[in-house]
């Protein structure tokens, strides 16, 4: 059984005059969550917005879904490169199985793959600890021999961990997670002498929330991260970072992908901004403090 101390980290937080790289106060990371279902799943949610009643396969969902690995992906990941930004990718094991060559070829273009557990309906969460063990350790091998490259990072679906899951992923010598929401700033989680950055998934400018839970156009999410901008620079003082997170099935479409577009082609452009991946903010972090 696991101790108090063994669940419970000793938690450094970052002080108010941390500043990132070259002296900037504002930290930006441009998230693509290229997620799938286990076999025989669909998501919850859909595009219609009913539910189906119990036990109903949610067919409208699931080929909703099913556009992310099929389109989505290449657009999105051809955005970031023609503006020369490196993502963090977050990927569900289950797409090694069904789609291989793009899981490498995104390692190979220099994005981060993050672990994104095996499937969006396989949530550690609902696991006891030695479920989730074996699931973090099955999606870190399946990742690994397909992108040619072993993730560092580790996002929950619906970013919800359990109340292990930090000390595990901890302990398997990942450098950080986002299961997170209770800053506005990464800080450093230690268990005994393991360190792991909690890196908050902020959810203010994010496609999914934005476009299907409160119904707004795309248009909406790039108002939103032009007001979060300008409250950052005119209205902060403190050292802040701000997730932009498109979803390949959500945002990966051509009514959304263009805004994802605008804003990576703005943040370029800012001379205040560091644009950065999860992997380099938490190796930055754990060198800085």
């Amino acid at each position: 059984m696991t101790s108090h101390t063994d669940t419970t980290p000793r938690i450094t937080r970052l002080p108010d005059d941390f500043r990132w790289p070259g002296g900037k106060r504002i930290a930006v990371i441009f998230n693509i969550a290229f997620e799938a279902w286990s076999d025989g799943q669909a998501p919850g949610i859909g595009p219609m917005g009913n539910v189906l009643k119990p036990g109903y396969f949610d067919t409208n969902a699931h080929s909703w879904a099913a556009f992310g690995i099929n389109r989505g992906i290449h657009r999105l990941v051809g955005i970031a490169e023609k503006h020369g930004v490196k993502t963090s990718i977050m990927v569900n094991g289950v797409i090694c199985e069904r789609d291989p060559a793009t899981v490498r070829r995104i390692a190979e273009l220099g994005h981060e793959i993050v672990n994104h557990s095996w499937g969006m309906d396989v949530i550690p969460v609902y696991l006891d600890e030695a479920g989730e063990r074996e699931n973090l350790e099955r999606n870190h091998r399946i990742l690994t021999d397909t992108a040619g490259v072993a993730p560092t990072g580790w996002i929950s679906p619906r970013g919800t961990g359990s109340q292990v899951t930090s000390r595990l992923l901890a302990e398997a010598g990942y450098l950080h997670h986002g299961d997170v929401n209770d800053d506005d700033r990464p800080y450093v989680m230690a268990f005994g002498e393991r360190r792991i950055v909690g890196i908050p998934l902020t959810m203010d400018v994010n496609d999914l929330p934005t476009c299907i839970r409160y119904g707004h156009s795309p248009r909406h999410m790039l108002d939103t991260f032009n007001d979060c901008l300008q409250a950052f620079r005119e209205r902060e003082t403190a050292p802040l970072m701000l997730d932009v997170t498109a979803h390949t099935h959500v945002m990966g479409r051509p009514s959304g992908a263009w805004v994802y577009d605008e804003i990576m082609g703005r943040v370029v452009q800012a001379d205040d901004v560091w644009i950065c991946t999860r992997q380099e903010m938490a190796r930055y972090v754990l060198d800085t403090i």
